[in-house]
């Protein structure tokens, strides 16, 4: 996670070759910092980011500079294959079998196939 006074820090301390641009995932604005650093635009950009960057709230900064992909979590594996020990295992696989076949992922033929399999077997 980046830091604002981290940023504030580095613009402030080498601003002047556009470090801070580096430390914040612009790497365009940084190479073009170093390449013109000879005519102190970047210096002058570095002030303003170090006001910029004091400024500003955390909430913004981490809104503007530490985007967090959301982790998708897995689906969990469903075991239908096995043989249930008792009347509410049973029970359970069928409502398992049922959501399933509710949200899509089963047709109506596949549910209807391994709910006569389960019967049978048990």
């Amino acid at each position: 996670m980046r830091n604002k006074t981290t940023a504030a820090l580095l613009a402030f301390l080498l601003g002047g070759i556009g470090i801070q641009h580096f430390y914040l995932g612009k790497t365009v604005q940084g190479v073009l910092s170093i390449l013109f650093f000879w005519t102190l635009i970047p210096a002058f950009i570095a002030i303003i980011d170090i006001i910029r960057f004091l400024l500003m709230s955390n909430a913004e900064f981490d809104r503007k500079y530490n985007i967090v992909v959301a982790a998708v979590p897995s689906p969990s594996p469903v075991v239908l294959n096995r043989i249930p020990k008792t009347s509410m295992e049973a029970m359970d696989e069928l409502e398992k079998l049922y959501e399933l076949k509710e949200k899509g992922i089963l047709t109506e033929g596949e549910f209807t196939k391994r709910k006569e399999k389960m019967l049978q077997s048990y």
